[in-house]
C-alpha cells in the first residue's frame, strides 16, 4: 500500500477553510504506529462496498483512504481495530477478522 501523505508534518490550521472535512486528520498526522495491541482488524471487501464513504467519515483514526483505483484501503499502521467501520458499514462490506488471519 502506497501512503504517500505518511511523512508529511503537521501544521495546524490558521483559517476555517484549511480545516479537513471529516471528522479525522488523513493519516500521517499520528505519530505512533499501532503498538501491536489490536486484536482484531478490518477488512473491506470491494465487491460489496458502494463507497459512500461512511466509514472514513466516522473513523477516529482516519486511517481509510482512496488508492489509485477509487477503491478503499486501511492503514494498518495506526487503525487501533475500534470496528466502528464495520458497524456502521450499511453494504457489510467490512468485516473484522482476527490479527492472525
Amino acid at each position: 500500500m502506497n501512503f504517500p501523505e505518511r511523512n508529511r508534518s503537521f501544521k495546524p490550521p490558521k483559517e476555517l477553510k484549511d480545516y479537513p472535512v471529516g471528522t479525522a486528520f488523513p493519516a500521517g498526522h499520528l505519530v505512533d504506529t499501532n503498538a501491536a495491541w489490536r486484536s482484531l482488524r478490518p477488512v473491506i471487501d470491494a465487491i460489496k462496498c458502494s463507497n459512500c464513504l461512511i466509514c472514513w467519515l466516522l473513523c477516529p483514526d482516519g486511517v481509510i483512504h482512496r488508492n489509485s483505483e477509487g477503491g478503499l484501503e486501511i492503514d494498518y499502521d495506526f487503525c487501533k481495530g475500534c470496528g466502528i467501520c464495520s458497524k456502521e458499514c450499511r453494504q457489510k462490506a467490512i468485516r473484522m477478522e482476527s490479527e492472525g488471519e
